[in-house]
C-alpha cells in the first residue's frame, strides 16, 4: 500500500505485457489485480502450451519491489494455492487463499476495521523454457468485515432464505440432466419413467415432502399414541407455518387473483389500522383487506397480491407472459384507511402514455385478427405515500401505460417502485438517512433510516496521487454531515412537532479525534493521515409499557461518532496520476436497553430444563397463560380478579350439582 515507484525493470516488464498481445506471446489479463476476497482469477492469453506458472510471496522491507525470477516455479505458498484451468489459445489463472480471515480486533461491535486482516503482495509468472514471459501482481488487501471492501467482480452464489421455502425442493435429485430412479419429484423424469416405479417411491423429506405435517398439528395423522388432550392443546395451523423452515413467515401474502390491489383478509386477523400504523404494519383498506400491489419474493417469484407494508420503499421488476397476463386497474376505487379512526385517504393518479415499447415488451408476435379492440397494460407504476407520524396524509400515483393489439404476444416487464416520504418533504429525495448502494458518492441516493433496523452502507470518492490532503478531508466532512442534518430526534412517534420539550432528543455528535497532520506526511505525496470516512449512528431504544398487548417502544439516546482513517495511494507496477477510490461508510446500529434487569436463575432453574419454556416445546409455567405475568394483554390485577371470579363460580356449580349434594348429606348423617 503507498509503495514507491517499481524498479525500472518491472516497469519495462508492464510496457512489454501492453504489447505482447499483438505479437501473440504471453500476457495476463488484467496484469495488475488489487485483491479484497479469498479468491481472484486472471486470463494467460497466447501460445500457453508448455508454459510453467507459479506462485511467489514478495518480501517487500524497503519498499520497492524486487526483480521477479522464473527460477523456482511453484503453485503454491503457506497460505496461497494457484490453479490453472486450460483452455482455447488461454488459461484460466485463480489464486485462492487456503484459510479464513482472522478478526483484528477483539471489539464484536465495532463493524469497522482501520487496518486490513491480511497485507500482502503476490507475483503470478508464467514461464517457458525457464525464461520469464508474463507477470501478473496481486495486492492482496482482505479485511475481516469484507462487505465494505467487496470486489464487485466476484462471483457469489445466492441461496435462498429459508423463512420462505425450503434450501431444495427435491432432495433425491442428485443427477443432472438425468431421470434419478424412485425420486418421483425429478422434474427430469418423464411420466413414463415415473409409472415405472411410482410404487416405491422415496418418502419423506428425502422424497421431496420437504413441508410434511408437524407432530403438534390437529390434522395430522400420526402412527404413535397421543395423550388424550392432545385435540385440546393441538395446533391448528397452515402447513407454511411449518417449524421445519425454521422461522414463522413475518407477514402475511394472500394467493387470491381477484384484485391486483385488495384481497380478503381471515376472519379472525385483527385490524388495529383505526389506531396509527407503526413500522411494517400493512396497510388497509375502509373493506377490511390489504392494499397490495405486486412485489418479488426472494425466490424471485412476482407475487402479485403483496401487501404494501407501513414504511418499507421497494422498486422491483416483474416478468409476465402477455397472453395470462390480466391487467387489474383496481387503484381508482380504492380507499386507504390513513391510520385515524374513521380517517380516509384516496390515491392521486396521473396517467402517462409510453412512446417506446421494445424496453417493456420482448420477443413480440402479434396474430392477425381484425376487428379486435386494443387493450391497456400498465409498464410502470410508482407510489409516493407521505406520511405524518404514524397516519398517511397523502397518496400519489403515476401510471405509465400502453395500448397493445388485443392478441399479442411477448414477455411483458412491468416496474413497481413504493416510496415513503414525510409531509413536509420538498421533494421525492429524503434529505437525512444513509448512502444507499457501493457507487460514486456524487451520484450516491438516500433512504431513511428506519426504526429498529441495523444499516451499514457507503459510498466512493475520487482522489489522485496529488490529492490535497485539507480539501479530501473537507469533503469527507461535508459529505458524512450530509446524512445527519437533523438536531433532534423524536422519542415517540406522536411527538408534538411544534413543541420542542415534548418528547425530543437532542442527538449527541461525537466529533472524529484531531490526529494532526505532521511536516512528514504532508510532504509525502498520496499520503493523507486522519481523513474521516467512517459514520457511525447509535440508538438507544427501550420498551415502555404495552398498549392493548402491543409492545410500545421508544428512544432514549441517539449519538454519531466519526472516526478517521489513513489514507495511502494505491499503486500497481506505476504509480500514475489515476484517480483512486476513497470509501466512505456509514452505519446505523439499533441497541435495546432492558426496562429492568433480568432476574438471576436459581439453582434450580440452572440445573433443571425441564420447566424451561425456552428449551422445551412443552411449557408448564404457562400452563394457566392468562393468570400467569407472561400474559401482557390486560393489567395483572385484572387478570388476578377475572381469575378468582371464574374459581368462584366453579366452586358454586360443584356445590349444586347432584354429587355435591350427596357429599353435603353424607356430612350432615355422619354428624348426626
Amino acid at each position: 500500500m503507498g509503495l514507491p515507484p517499481p524498479a525500472s525493470v518491472l516497469l519495462g516488464l508492464l510496457l512489454q505485457g501492453m504489447l505482447k498481445p499483438l505479437w501473440g506471446d504471453l500476457v495476463f489479463i488484467p496484469p495488475v489485480i488489487r485483491m479484497s476476497g479469498p479468491a481472484v482469477s486472471a486470463a494467460l492469453v497466447g501460445r500457453t502450451e508448455d508454459v510453467t506458472v507459479s506462485l511467489a510471496l514478495l518480501q517487500n522491507e524497503t519498499g520497492i519491489l524486487p526483480v521477479p525470477t522464473c527460477t523456482v516455479p511453484s503453485n503454491e505458498t503457506e497460505d496461497w494455492i494457484l490453479t490453472v484451468t486450460p483452455g482455447v489459445n488461454m488459461s484460466e489463472v485463480t489464486v485462492r487463499l487456503k484459510r479464513d480471515v482472522e478478526r483484528c480486533s477483539s471489539n464484536e461491535k465495532d463493524p469497522f476495521l482501520a487496518s486490513p486482516c491480511l497485507l500482502q503482495t503476490l507475483l503470478v509468472s508464467a514461464s517457458h523454457n525457464a525464461s520469464c514471459s508474463a507477470h501478473l501482481l496481486i495486492q492482496v488487501e482482505i479485511y475481516a468485515n469484507s462487505s465494505l471492501a467487496h470486489n464487485a467482480s466476484e462471483n457469489m452464489t445466492v441461496i435462498p432464505n429459508q423463512v420462505y421455502q425450503p434450501l431444495g425442493p427435491c432432495p433425491c435429485d442428485l443427477t443432472a440432466g438425468a431421470c434419478d430412479v424412485r425420486c418421483c419429484c425429478d422434474q427430469e423424469c418423464s411420466s413414463g419413467s415415473t409409472e415405472l416405479f411410482r410404487q416405491s417411491c422415496f418418502t419423506g423429506v428425502f422424497g421431496g415432502d420437504v413441508n410434511p405435517p408437524f407432530d403438534q398439528l390437529c390434522s395430522a395423522q400420526t402412527t404413535r399414541r397421543v395423550p388424550d388432550w392432545f385435540p385440546l392443546l393441538c395446533v391448528q395451523s397452515p402447513l407454511v407455518n411449518s417449524p421445519f423452515l425454521g422461522y414463522f413467515y413475518h407477514g402475511a401474502v394472500s394467493p387470491k387473483q381477484d384484485s391486483a390491489f385488495e384481497t380478503c383478509l381471515h376472519t379472525d386477523l385483527k385490524d388495529i389500522a383505526d389506531f396509527g400504523y407503526k413500522q411494517g404494519d400493512p396497510i388497509m383498506t375502509v373493506d377490511k383487506t390489504y392494499f397490495t400491489i405486486p412485489q418479488v419474493s426472494l425466490a424471485g417469484q412476482c407475487l402479485r397480491n403483496a401487501p404494501v407494508a407501513f414504511l418499507q420503499n421497494f422498486d422491483v421488476k416483474c416478468i409476465t407472459d402477455l397472453e395470462v397476463h390480466q391487467e387489474q386497474d383496481g387503484i381508482l376505487n380504492a380507499k386507504i384507511k390513513n391510520g385515524l379512526l374513521g380517517g380516509i385517504v384516496t390515491p392521486k393518479v396521473i396517467y402517462e402514455e409510453a412512446a417506446d415499447l421494445d424496453k417493456f415488451i420482448t420477443l413480440t408476435e402479434t396474430l392477425s385478427n381484425k376487428g379486435s379492440a386494443p387493450r391497456n397494460v400498465n409498464l410502470e407504476e410508482h407510489y409516493v405515500f407521505r406520511w405524518n407520524n404514524n397516519t398517511i396524509s397523502e397518496i400519489n400515483v403515476r401510471i405509465m401505460r400502453a395500448n397493445i393489439d388485443a392478441h399479442q404476444k411477448g414477455i411483458l416487464t412491468q416496474r413497481f417502485t413504493v416510496k415513503f416520504l414525510s409531509y413536509n418533504s420538498d421533494s421525492d429525495k429524503e434529505l437525512s438517512g444513509n448512502p444507499a448502494g457501493r457507487g460514486l458518492c456524487t451520484s450516491a441516493t438516500f433512504m431513511p433510516i428506519l426504526f429498529g433496523e441495523n444499516a451499514l452502507s457507503g459510498c466512493l470518492l475520487e482522489v489522485g496521487i496529488n490529492e490535497n490532503c485539507t480539501q479530501l478531508r473537507e469533503t469527507a466532512v461535508e459529505r458524512l454531515d450530509s446524512l445527519i442534518q437533523a438536531t433532534h430526534v423524536a422519542m415517540r412517534g406522536n411527538s408534538d412537532y411544534s413543541d420542542p420539550n415534548d418528547g425530543w432528543l437532542e442527538i449527541i455528535r461525537v466529533a472524529a479525534p484531531d490526529t494532526g497532520a505532521g511536516p512528514s506526511a504532508s510532504s509525502m505525496p498520496g499520503v493523507c493521515l486522519g481523513i474521516p470516512a467512517q459514520l457511525s449512528v447509535r440508538i438507544l431504544i427501550s420498551e415502555v409499557g404495552a398498549v392493548e398487548g402491543i409492545i410500545q417502544q421508544e428512544i432514549l439516546a441517539v449519538e454519531t461518532r466519526s472516526s478517521p482513517v489513513d489514507w495511502q495511494y494505491q499503486c500497481g507496477l506505476t504509480c500514475e496520476d489515476k484517480a483512486d477510490l476513497f470509501p466512505l461508510s456509514a452505519s446505523v446500529q439499533f441497541i435495546k436497553i432492558p426496562a429492568q434487569l433480568p432476574r438471576p436463575l436459581t439453582r434450580f432453574q440452572a440445573s433443571c430444563t425441564e420447566h424451561d419454556c425456552n428449551r422445551n416445546e412443552v411449557c408448564w409455567p404457562q400452563l394457566l397463560y392468562p393468570l400467569t405475568r407472561y400474559y401482557q394483554g390486560e393489567p395483572y390485577s385484572h387478570c388476578i380478579a377475572k381469575g378468582f371470579l371464574l374459581v368462584s363460580f366453579l366452586v358454586l356449580a360443584v356445590f349444586l350439582s347432584n354429587p355435591g349434594t350427596r357429599i353435603c348429606r353424607a356430612w350432615n348423617s355422619s354428624a348426626i
